[in-house]
């Protein structure tokens, strides 16, 4: 049946249940997760060569492996349920995801990976699910696999529904997902699917008749650009927002290949212990983009400027949750300063700002951020509501390229339309690993084309590998 988009022909589409019954009966929604139920699915998927094997035994092998990770994952298979007192619960009841074949012969992966140059709208196309709240997980599956057939690769995207996985546990199924389809006969990390966290709560969130809406338009004009960071790039800005020639290097080659990305410089407190003093990788190149957005969008110099940076909590409660919790484990965290402040002062400046934000989110601080919630339930303001924020989410972290189905790792990743605004950011690791960066950045046309000519930001961009 074709599809009535102008880049993809959908070819088939059927539901694929879990190779196991679940023995998990039902999760509930925890104050991580709720928030979410307002925004988007979740879209990424990976862009690969060919396989030396025909479509027909790469899509069988697919289905058959997603099967499998789904009985290690079975909450994906559930849909949602609001009981009667309010709760939202994942009923575990192997109702199965939907997977799509979809050809796209036309497109060559040159074609879909031009150079610094926009993002090509035929990803848009790559996923199902488009503009799918996560609320609709009441009623659809919670997660669903679009393989993409193009003249000379294959695109396997991936949706999941927003209210069950952050981006930590969206690609640890990706990855488990990939890993079975290579051959794994048992899987090297099982997720957690334990609730008795702080995130768990009596607090009922009150959701509007007829369901929530999405908290952005979705409609205005938008561009789309992937930056690429490389290591020594993102080093020069990092020892830029460091000071570092004030401790008498004269230049950040001298200790290149010393350090390594994110890394910490630790110096003893009078007591012994240990204290994060450094400036990371990661907040220097934040620092960076915002400054030099919030410069071509030409504002006012007294209005407020926002830069939202998404945070793993799973390390930062004490105890700490299982790195492989499974579900939302994610807190905002907001750093404001005035236009005037933030471009009248230097890259230190704002990234110190960031990294002071950053370290000063500890176990208390993620605590009262469930007690604010539980005080007034809600879900996440998604969006650029006043023209001057911008929204940094996933995490070059990620394990983005680890997702080797059998014949080679990804070319490149990509996402879909989902949750995209003027100002939405998100960070993914550089093919090229070794602490290169690539940052998704989407902005209005006309911010777009000043950020391009911002010298002061492009002069750290690096030509893709």
């Amino acid at each position: 049946m074709p599809s009535s988009s102008s880049f993809v022909t959908v070819i088939s589409r059927c539901t694929i249940y879990p190779n196991q019954k679940s023995t998990i009966k039902s999760l509930k929604l925890s104050v991580s997760d709720l928030p979410m139920l307002s925004c988007h699915y979740i879209q990424k998927g990976v862009l690969l060569n060919f396989p030396p094997y025909s479509i027909n035994d790469l899509l069988n092998s697919l289905k058959q492996s997603l099967s499998v990770a789904l009985g290690h994952f079975p909450a994906l298979a559930g849909r949602f349920e609001t009981d009667s007192d309010g709760y939202v619960h994942i009923i575990c009841n192997d109702a199965g995801v939907d997977f799509i074949q979809a050809k796209a012969k036309h497109l060559t992966v040159d074609g879909v990976l031009p150079p610094n140059s926009d993002v090509p709208h035929c990803f848009k196309e790559f996923f199902t699910f488009d503009r799918t709240i996560s609320y609709s997980g009441h009623t659809r599956p919670l997660a669903a696999v679009q393989v993409t057939e193009l003249a000379d690769g294959v695109f396997i995207g991936c949706t999941v529904n927003h209210s069950v996985t952050d981006g930590t546990s969206f690609w640890h199924f990706f990855n488990t997902f990939a890993e079975i389809n290579r051959g794994a006969m048992k899987i090297s990390k099982s997720p957690d699917f334990s609730r008795d966290t702080v995130f768990n709560s009596s607090a009922v969130l009150q959701v509007p008749v007829g369901g929530p809406k999405v908290t952005f338009s979705g409609n205005e004009p938008l561009r789309e650009r992937i930056f690429h960071f490389s290591r020594e790039s993102i080093l020069k800005l990092k020892f830029r927002a460091n000071n570092i020639a004030r401790n008498g290097f004269s230049a950040p080659s001298e200790i290149l290949g010393k350090e390594s990305n994110d890394s910490w410089i630790t110096v003893p407190r009078d007591n012994g212990a240990k204290t994060r003093t450094e400036i990371s990788s990661f907040q220097s190149l934040s620092a960076q983009l915002w400054r030099s957005v919030t410069r071509v969008r030409n504002l006012e110099s007294s209005k407020p400027t926002t830069f939202r940076m998404a945070v793993n909590c799973r390390h930062r409660l004490e105890p700490k949750l299982d790195s492989h919790y499974f579900g939302n484990a994610i807190q905002s965290i907001p750093t404001i300063a005035t236009v005037g402040e933030l471009l009248s002062g230097d890259l230190r400046w704002a990234a110190d700002l960031l990294h002071k934000n950053v370290v000063a989110h500890d176990s208390d601080t993620v605590r009262r951020g469930v007690e604010d919630w539980e005080s007034s339930p809600r879900l996440f303001p998604l969006g650029n509501f006043d023209g001057a924020s911008m929204t940094m989410g996933s995490s070059p972290r990620f394990p983005m390229y680890n997702n080797d189905f059998g014949w080679g790792r990804p070319l490149a990743v990509r996402s879909g339309r989902a949750n995209k605004f003027d100002g939405k950011i998100s960070a993914f690791p550089g093919r090229d690993g070794n602490g290169s960066v690539d940052l998704e950045v989407v902005l209005a046309p006309e911010t777009m084309a000043g950020l391009e000519s911002d010298t002061e930001f492009m002069q750290y961009v690096s030509a893709m590998v």
